[in-house]
């Protein structure tokens, strides 16, 4: 468990390629083994306002260095004798991937730990409760169909997506976790296909799956710390397990929150986490996401209240943060010193 692996073969197509054998000249930096940092990552200011609030409370957690590279804010230091670095991603698929990519190339990340906000899809779910899916799937990779001029409801689907579909359907007679796909109007859900070392191609793959002994950290964090209340003192749900779902989107449309209650099983819908979890993914580190429900992706009566809840979320998000934390300090002091 924790162990990094980070290697990149980079192709050249203006004269020149990098081939396997000079793949170090060009890829990354490679850290030494013993260096093994957690990252601690959020998508925007009030997330990352909350979990600084959270570690200033704490006397053994310290910033000792700032950077700012590429105009992204690093801040380094400990957690209780652990080292950690604390960013942002930015809002969006885009910015998670670019910059959880970047935060790897530059130090030796070995897990990632996420928190934010999102909107609840699953109608339990008010502001301030949690959820840590187990899984992040992307919603939002679509076909969009013409429809069929004398077949009302019925789309013009490419010939690549029917023979796709085909592959979808098999799937689920085996896996339990696999979309339930089905059009909302034009759009057809499909997949991306992911690539990474010892690969010879792509494979489509729906979902992506949070590191085991993280989600067990996080059923003893919240069952070794105080419940975690709303200010008024009003007790959160929080669930852990179940499905996540990620596309750049801000989602506040009641029927499509029901489409993705039917097609994902979803807890949640946000911007980033599915793409920190590819990142992750292709370069074997270990992570998992917190994500505090700031309002209801469109399931409320009249406007979202994100910006009412957003702050509050956070901060409920960010103690159980800390309570993981813990767990992981815990669970890494039983460690072999030899191993550390």
């Amino acid at each position: 468990m924790f162990k990094i692996s980070t290697l990149f073969i980079v192709i050249f197509t203006v004269n020149c390629f990098a081939s396997p054998q000079n793949a170090e000249k060009y890829g990354p930096r490679e850290f030494p083994n013993g260096e093994k940092w957690t990252a601690i990552v959020a998508a925007y200011s009030p997330e990352i306002q909350a979990i600084d609030a959270a570690f200033s409370k704490i006397p053994d957690a310290q910033i000792e260095q700032t950077l700012t590279i590429k105009g992204v804010k690093y801040q380094l230091g400990h957690f209780k004798g652990e080292p950690i670095v604390i960013f942002t991603t930015g809002i969006s698929v885009p910015n998670a991937a670019m910059t959880m990519q970047m935060a790897l190339d530059y130090f030796p990340i070995d897990r990632v730990l996420m928190m934010g906000i999102a909107g609840g899809v699953n109608p339990a779910f008010q502001p301030g409760d949690i959820a840590i899916p187990e899984r992040w799937y992307f919603h939002d990779e679509s076909v969009y169909a013409n429809p069929q001029a004398d077949n009302k409801g019925g789309y013009i689907l490419p010939d690549y997506y029917e023979h796709a579909l085909k592959r979808y359907e098999e799937r689920e007679q085996n896996d339990p976790n696999a979309p339930a796909y089905e059009n909302i109007g034009f759009i057809h859900p499909e997949e991306m296909s992911v690539i990474k070392q010892g690969w010879s191609e792509p494979r489509q793959m729906p979902y992506f799956t949070v590191t085991p002994e993280l989600l067990d950290l996080t059923h003893k964090a919240l069952s070794s710390m105080d419940d975690i209340k709303m200010p008024s003192g009003h007790p959160i749900n929080i669930k852990v397990g179940g499905n996540g779902v990620t596309g750049s989107v801000f989602l506040d449309n009641a029927e499509y929150r029901n489409w993705l209650q039917r097609v994902y099983d979803a807890q949640v819908a946000e911007m980033e986490s599915a793409a920190v979890g590819q990142v992750c993914f292709v370069n074997d580190v270990d992570w998992i996401v917190i994500r505090s429900v700031s309002d209801l992706a469109g399931g409320q009566q009249g406007k979202n209240v994100e910006n009412v809840f957003d702050g509050i979320a956070s901060g409920t998000g960010a103690q159980l943060l800390i309570g993981l934390l813990d767990q992981i300090v815990k669970f890494q002091s039983e460690l072999p010193s030899q191993s550390q």
